[in-house]
């Protein structure tokens, strides 16, 4: 069974690019079309792509391996949540830190200072102190949790990024080419093709795009966990830098994940936007 069918992406609006005026000459070869000055992406190459970076996901995963997703944008905010979420991977979802990858030292410190101040919190340690001290440390564990919170759980730099956006998330592609991490992102038609080692052509604009095709990467990882189970199940040995034991949050996520990511991805991962935030859903005519 497909991994997504070309009326879902076309549902989705995936196919629709940006204006001519703006756009990559090197995205040429994955533009079907243009029509009233809006160019079409060809979503036949678009389901080929996917595949590939389905499959490289799944397999990544299931040696062990972790997928970092990454989408700020207002579009891709909720859908890089919640997908990211469901099957417990990492995710940045606010603003990109720079170092997040190249100076995963020192983020680490502050996911542990994150964690100290929760418990303290948790377990009475800001009794005893003045309400200017517990505003100070309220509002430092908020600072952390909000632009940290969703690697909290993530103990060494992942095994792959999951990019929406690579224009807007150029730091992150770039720390990430730095550090030798694949890169599999959506490529709309003003991306640079050559950052990305499993690209996907599409919209990244629209809200119901960049949640199809992160539902599409979310799914993948949710069967490269199923095969990671399957693995220790049957007592198969592992290669001896592949498979790594799934950790208990992970053995508790599966059982979730699995279940409401096996059917195939629909278009309704996320609801229509307002014209403001789904800027690329149908399309429009150029400025004079």
């Amino acid at each position: 069974m497909a991994v997504v069918t070309m009326k879902q992406l076309l549902d989705s609006g995936a196919h629709f690019g940006h204006q001519t005026r703006r756009w990559n000459p090197k995205m040429k070869r994955f533009i079907f079309t243009d029509r009233n000055g809006i160019y079409i992406i060809d979503l036949q190459q678009t389901l080929t792509y996917i595949d590939k970076a389905y499959e490289f996901v799944k397999e990544t995963v299931a040696h062990g391996g972790t997928i970092m997703f990454v989408g700020t944008k207002k579009q891709a905010q909720e859908s890089i949540a919640e997908e990211a979420t469901r099957v417990g991977m990492p995710y940045v979802n606010q603003r990109w830190l720079g170092g997040m990858l190249t100076n995963f030292s020192t983020v680490h410190k502050r996911l542990q200072r994150l964690k100290e101040l929760e418990t303290m919190e948790q377990t009475g340690g800001f009794e005893g102190r003045t309400k200017k001290e517990i505003l100070m440390l309220t509002r430092e564990k908020n600072k952390l949790e909000r632009s940290l919170g969703g690697i909290r759980d993530m103990a060494k730099v992942p095994s792959a990024v999951w990019v929406v956006d690579t224009n807007k998330e150029h730091i992150a592609v770039g720390e990430a080419r730095k550090l030798g991490i694949p890169v599999i992102a959506i490529l709309d038609t003003n991306c640079d093709p050559d950052l990305v080692d499993y690209p996907i052509p599409g919209n990244d604009d629209a809200i119901r795009s960049a949640a199809l095709l992160t539902k599409v990467i979310a799914a993948a990882v949710a069967e490269g966990l199923q095969a990671r189970a399957g693995v220790g199940r049957d007592g198969d040995k592992p290669d001896a830098e592949a498979a790594e034991p799934l950790a208990e949050w992970e053995q508790e996520l599966l059982a979730t994940a699995t279940s409401t990511v096996t059917a195939s991805p629909t278009a309704a991962g996320a609801e229509p936007g307002t014209p403001e935030a789904d800027i690329q859903t149908e399309p429009t005519t150029p400025d004079a």
